[in-house]
């Protein structure tokens, strides 16, 4: 399989985008934690369609608005995770969602008592397509902005071109 990457310069920075043939396989902030975790192959920067339909989702977001669509993703995770960033992209657009409340909604899901936030918490930092997936989206039990890959900072920054009001996060 053919893997390919582009980089994107951003309001907050350089960010790679990475594609096979038919789905973004990731986006990460230049510098950002686990940068580039989930490739192991190697890429060739192309400009391909997916890249193209990606960049043209992040102009739209960066302009401050919602794109009303979403590229083709594909993340091949655990079942854990798969199912955790299936409610992460259940996020919309200028809300939140803190790690208990997708912890309550995976429980429900699967039909268990119980799932833990913390366990919740290690596979939202392990988001191999940001932004996309909404992981800055999500905020600690208090609405505290607490981790985020790619820094507090840049979550402060999009959490507020969403206009969402974080001072009282």
């Amino acid at each position: 399989m053919s893997v390919y990457a582009c980089e994107y310069n951003s309001p907050l920075g350089i960010i790679t985008i990475v594609c096979d043939e038919s789905a973004v396989i990731g986006l990460w902030f230049e510098g950002q934690k686990y940068f580039g975790s989930t490739l192991s192959e190697e890429m060739e920067y192309k400009d391909t369609d997916v890249l193209k339909l990606a960049k043209r989702w992040l102009d739209i977001y960066f302009e401050g608005r919602e794109p009303g669509f979403m590229p083709p993703l594909r993340y091949d995770l655990t079942p854990f995770r798969r199912t955790v960033f299936e409610i992460m992209l259940t996020i919309p657009y200028g809300k939140t969602m803190t790690y208990g409340e997708i912890a309550s909604e995976f429980a429900r899901q699967k039909g268990i008592a119980k799932m833990s936030a913390q366990a919740v918490g290690g596979a939202v930092g392990h988001n191999p397509i940001s932004l996309m997936i909404p992981c800055h989206r999500v905020v600690g039990t208090n609405g505290n902005l607490t981790g985020y890959a790619g820094g507090i900072d840049r979550k402060v920054k999009l959490l507020e071109l969403e206009n969402v009001k974080t001072e009282n996060l």
